[in-house]
C-alpha cells in the first residue's frame, strides 16, 4: 500500500504529474523498495478518487524513465535502482555564491564603450524581407547541415564584397564563416604546433591575448612605434604568427603606413612557417578620405590570414565573422576539421546574402558612415571645449572610437570607481596593456567609443567624464 496526497486544485501540475512525482520521490528516497508491487491502476484510482487514465499516464511515464517495470498479467513493480552518492553539504541545484550573477540596472547609464554598435538606424524591415526570401528559396538547405565553412553562395557574396570594399584577393573556397572572430582564431590556432610563437601588438586586444595564452601558446606582446608594431621586436621574438590591426590599430587608432606594411610582409617571407593574422574589425568606417586597403591586398606570397566581421557594420548580436585562409592553411584546415559542424546560423547567413545582394548592406554602411562621422565630430568638439588644454586627441578619422590623453592627478582605480558612481561606461588604456606596464604620470589615456550614444546625450556624457577626471 502506498500513500499519496493529490491536490486537485493545483494549477501548476496536472493530477498524473503529481502521482508520477510522488511515486518517483518515494522510490528515490527508499520508501518504496526494489521489487515492491504497485497497486493496480484501478485500485490506485479508486484510492485517490481520480480517473484511471491519470494513474495510467503516471505509470507509463515512470515505466519510460526506468523507475518501475511491468510483468505481463502481474502488474507494475519498483525497479532496483542504484542509489545516489551524496557528497558535500550543497543542497540540490544550489549554486555557489561565487558563481552567482547579479543583474546590472542600466537605467541612467551613458556608454562611451568601444564594444557597441548603433542599431537604431538598422533597416530591420528590409532585413526581415531578406529573411523571408531566404526561407522561401533555401527551404531545403535550411533543413540540412550546411558546409563546414558556410554555404558556398554566402561565401561567394562575402568574397565579392571584400574584394570591392577592402581589396581582399581570394576565392570563395578560402573563406571560413563562424560565430565571431574569437571562435575562428581558436579553430586556426588549434591546428598549430604547441611550440608556435605569437607576436601581438601591445597595447592590443586583451581578449585575444588571453585566448592564446590559455591555449598554452608562447605569446610575445610587442611595443608599438609611430608606424605600428615594431618589426625588430617581432624578429627577435622568433614569432611564427604576428597578430595586427593595420587599418585602425586597436586601441590607439593608428593606421599602419605602406612602408611598415611592406616590412611586415617581407618578414613573413623569410620562413615557410611565418604568417600574419590581420584583424580588420572596423575598417569599413573611414572619414574624410577613402578606405585604407587591407594588408592582405598587398600580399604576394599567401602569408596573410585575413579576418573580418559584421558586428560593427550591423550589430554584435548577429554573430557573423569570417576568415580568409591561404591555400596551404586551407588544405590543413579541411583535413583537421573534416567532421566540423558549422557554428553560424544558416538562416542569418542566407539572409545576409540577400541583404548584400540587393544593395541594402552597402546603403546601410554608407548611411552609418555619415552618421558616425557627424557623431564623432560632435564628441571631439565637446571634449575639446570642456577640457581645453587638458586633453590631446589622437585624431585619426576612422573607426568607432577615439584615443585621448587627459591631464589628471587621479589614478586609474579612482577614475574607474568614480565612473561607476557617475554611471558612465569608459575604458582606460590599462585594460589593453598586454605586458608592458601602463604609466600614469599625471595623465590617463582613454579609449572612447561613440557608436551607441545618442547625439543629444554626448554633452552630458562629456560633463560626467569631466567630473570624473578633473
Amino acid at each position: 500500500m502506498i500513500y499519496l496526497t493529490i491536490d486537485k486544485n493545483l494549477k501548476t501540475n496536472s493530477i498524473y504529474q503529481q502521482i508520477y512525482e510522488a511515486i518517483k520521490v518515494s522510490i528515490l528516497e527508499g520508501r518504496m523498495k526494489p521489487g515492491e508491487k504497485l497497486p493496480s491502476k484501478r485500485i490506485l484510482a479508486d484510492q485517490l478518487k481520480v480517473s484511471v487514465n491519470s494513474v495510467m499516464n503516471a505509470y507509463e511515464q515512470l515505466l519510460a524513465e526506468g523507475y518501475i517495470y511491468t510483468t505481463e498479467r502481474k502488474g507494475y513493480y519498483v525497479e532496483n535502482i542504484t542509489q545516489f552518492i551524496h557528497k558535500g553539504d550543497l543542497l540540490k541545484n544550489q549554486l555557489p555564491s561565487d558563481l552567482k550573477e547579479s543583474f546590472m540596472d542600466k537605467e541612467g547609464w551613458l556608454s562611451l564603450s568601444h564594444m557597441t554598435s548603433n542599431i537604431s538606424l538598422f533597416p530591420f524591415k528590409k532585413w526581415l524581407k531578406c529573411q523571408q526570401k531566404a526561407i522561401d528559396i533555401h527551404n531545403r538547405e535550411l533543413s540540412e547541415i550546411t558546409h563546414p565553412q558556410g554555404p558556398y553562395i554566402v561565401r561567394k557574396t562575402i568574397c565579392h564584397l571584400i574584394a570591392l570594399t577592402r581589396g581582399v584577393i581570394c576565392e570563395p573556397e578560402q573563406i571560413i564563416i563562424g560565430a565571431g572572430t574569437m571562435s575562428l582564431i581558436r579553430q586556426l590556432m588549434e591546428m598549430q604546433k604547441n611550440n608556435s610563437v605569437i607576436a601581438m601588438e601591445d597595447p592590443g586586444y586583451f581578449r585575444m591575448y588571453s585566448l592564446l595564452k590559455n591555449m598554452q601558446f608562447d605569446v610575445h606582446p610587442v611595443k608599438m612605434d609611430a608606424k605600428g608594431i615594431d618589426i625588430k621586436e617581432v624578429e627577435s621574438s622568433k614569432a611564427n604568427f604576428t597578430f595586427v590591426t593595420p587599418s585602425h590599430q586597436f586601441p590607439t587608432g593608428k593606421i599602419m603606413p605602406i612602408s611598415r606594411r611592406i616590412e611586415l610582409l617581407n618578414w613573413s617571407t623569410y620562413s615557410n612557417d611565418r604568417y600574419i593574422v590581420e584583424d580588420d574589425y572596423d575598417s569599413e568606417f573611414k572619414y574624410e578620405t577613402d578606405n585604407i586597403p587591407a594588408l592582405q591586398s598587398l600580399d604576394r606570397n599567401q602569408r596573410v590570414i585575413y579576418t573580418g566581421t559584421f558586428s560593427k557594420t550591423m550589430f554584435p548580436g548577429l554573430r557573423i565573422s569570417y576568415m580568409v585562409l591561404p591555400p596551404d592553411i586551407l588544405r590543413e584546415y579541411r583535413r583537421y576539421y573534416s567532421d566540423l559542424m558549422p557554428s553560424s546560423n544558416s538562416l542569418n547567413l542566407f539572409t545576409l546574402h540577400y541583404f548584400i545582394e540587393n544593395g541594402e548592406y552597402n546603403r546601410h554602411v554608407k548611411r552609418m558612415n555619415h552618421h558616425y562621422e557627424m557623431k564623432r565630430k560632435i564628441l571631439i568638439n565637446e571634449l575639446q571645449q570642456r577640457f581645453n588644454n587638458d586633453i590631446h586627441i589622437e585624431d585619426v578619422p576612422a573607426g568607432l572610437h577615439i584615443f585621448a590623453h587627459f591631464k589628471t592627478n587621479k589614478d586609474h582605480d579612482e577614475i574607474e570607481k568614480m565612473a561607476n558612481q557617475a554611471k558612465l561606461e569608459i575604458y582606460s588604456m590599462k585594460r589593453f596593456m598586454l605586458k608592458h606596464k601602463y604609466k600614469e604620470n599625471n595623465s590617463i589615456d582613454l579609449v572612447i567609443g561613440f557608436a551607441n550614444i545618442q547625439e543629444e546625450k554626448i554633452a552630458e556624457a562629456v560633463n560626467r567624464l569631466y567630473y570624473i577626471i578633473s
